[in-house]
């Protein structure tokens, strides 16, 4: 037997079961870098009558821009992506392989859920896997990418992940959307019940519409992330740029274009709460995770949804040493039944200990009222270095509520008592006069105040 071809011949089997999933990592990875690993494992499925090609799962590494990751990429075409016993133990030892080697662990997911036939072995290996990716946490990132369907407990490796990319069309569940739909009594798509579009579940950290999209993304975050890229780059962008329409006007936008280097900022979980933005970038030079509030005039109130994204983005800052930039727009917690109905006072506790993990800078660009100033401004809460812009409003109450405060009054007095708290109590200078805010500033220098304070917090 000639031993050359007929490896020859098994290596042709192997490549034409897992062609397209092969082509999707060489879009992702530098050309000719990756490097299969267990690939001649094979395994029968009795209930199929079919054997699984590299156990359904190509895996490996690779380098992308030169930064070696690890590379776990479930093929569709072997049993539908199902997951099996050994499909869970090839994953697990390349899992192993990226802790040992403190190596960015990139996965492309494309299943329908488990492999009928195995019974409980399977729920024993995705068990082994979904520790495997939660032993990665904070040690080194996790991206998924989620080429087609992703249904079943796997759903947790991309829940689990720092980043989730979705592409056009692809869902994310822990069942099935139809079998969701049905008992919800609704006749829904599947995009409708688990795509990106359902902003509600927090999943998508990036839409983006090829593969070639997600790679572009990675490189962008690793040149931000400290460990891959060092805490401080140099910058073409002016340290002492001057934003003069800051002075008329404050927006999310606005601020990103006049405080982040050539205003480039990679905002994550964009669908979801999108009246908190989370994301990364470089103030000048200097690697940041900032947390921008919008609201306009009015402010944001507080829900357990949103305080849950602040939550998990402060322990991804902590997880990534990056200093926190807060632009604080916040009141207190919304006062409604339906908030009122949640835990969001235990998430609120919760996120206390988050942001408590972090260095902390407080710019309060619109208003801080109430608990909104306690969490986000307060120095007493770990903030290091705090500013306010000239007309942003820190107060204990905000509107008719902080006339109540002073109890009954005449009613003709009403107004003439709101306008005067509002005026005086409320003015960010009474906060600075007690040394709980660093300096009042013109909104228009506020890099320059963010850089000097981040350059004394990276030494």
């Amino acid at each position: 037997m000639n031993k050359i071809e007929l490896l020859k011949t098994r290596r042709t089997k192997l490549l034409g079961s897992g062609s397209e999933i092969r082509g999707k990592i060489s879009e992702i990875v530098d050309e000719n870098s990756f490097v299969e690993l267990d690939s001649y494992s094979f395994s029968h499925n009795d209930f199929y009558d079919e054997d699984a090609d590299g156990e359904g799962v190509v895996t490996g590494y690779a380098t992308i821009s030169d930064m070696p990751v690890y590379i776990v990429a479930q093929n569709v075409k072997v049993l539908n992506g199902g997951v099996s016993k050994a499909n869970c133990a090839k994953i697990r030892k390349c899992l192993d392989r990226a802790y040992n080697t403190q190596s960015p662990v990139v996965y492309l997911f494309d299943s329908l859920g488990v492999t009928v036939g195995e019974g409980v072995n399977v729920l024993e290996g995705i068990a082994d896997v979904i520790s495997a990716s939660c032993e990665l946490k904070g040690e080194v990132p996790q991206f998924s990418v989620v080429l087609g369907e992703l249904y079943g407990s796997f759903a947790i490796l991309a829940a689990n992940a720092d980043y989730n990319f979705m592409l056009g069309g692809s869902c994310v569940s822990y069942a099935s959307p139809l079998v969701i739909s049905a008992a919800s009594g609704k006749n829904l798509k599947k995009e409708e019940v688990a795509g990106a579009a359902n902003g509600a579940n927090g999943l998508t950290t990036f839409t983006v519409e090829s593969v070639a999209e997600v790679r572009e993304k990675i490189v962008d975050i690793m040149n931000v992330l400290p460990a891959f890229s060092g805490e401080v780059n140099d910058t073409d962008d002016d340290l002492n740029r001057v934003s003069e329409n800051l002075n008329d006007k404050f927006c999310p936008k606005c601020i990103v274009k006049a405080v982040f280097d050539d205003g480039k900022f990679i905002e994550m979980g964009a669908t979801y709460c999108p009246e908190v933005k989370t994301g990364i970038g470089r103030i000048g030079g200097i690697s940041v995770a900032a947390i921008i509030f919008g609201g306009e005039e009015k402010g944001v109130e507080l829900t357990l949804e949103n305080v849950l994204k602040l939550k998990e983005f402060a322990n991804y800052s902590a997880d990534n040493s990056l200093p926190l930039v807060t632009f604080v727009n916040t009141l207190g917690i919304k006062a409604d039944l339906k908030t009122n109905s949640t835990p969001v006072l235990k998430e609120i506790a919760n996120l206390v200990a988050a942001l408590k993990c972090n260095d902390r800078l407080s710019v309060v660009s619109g208003k801080a009222i109430g608990l909104g100033y306690s969490l986000f401004a307060a120095k007493s809460l770990g903030v290091d270095y705090s500013f306010a812009f000239a007309n942003a409003k820190i107060a204990l109450f905000d509107g008719k509520a902080s006339s109540v405060a002073f109890g009954e009054v005449r009613e003709d007095k009403m107004a003439e008592l709101e306008a005067k708290y509002a005026d005086e109590a409320a003015d960010p200078i009474n906060a600075a006069k007690n040394g709980y805010i660093d300096n009042i500033i013109e909104p228009q220098f506020v890099r320059q105040y963010l850089v000097s304070a981040l350059q004394m917090i990276v030494g």
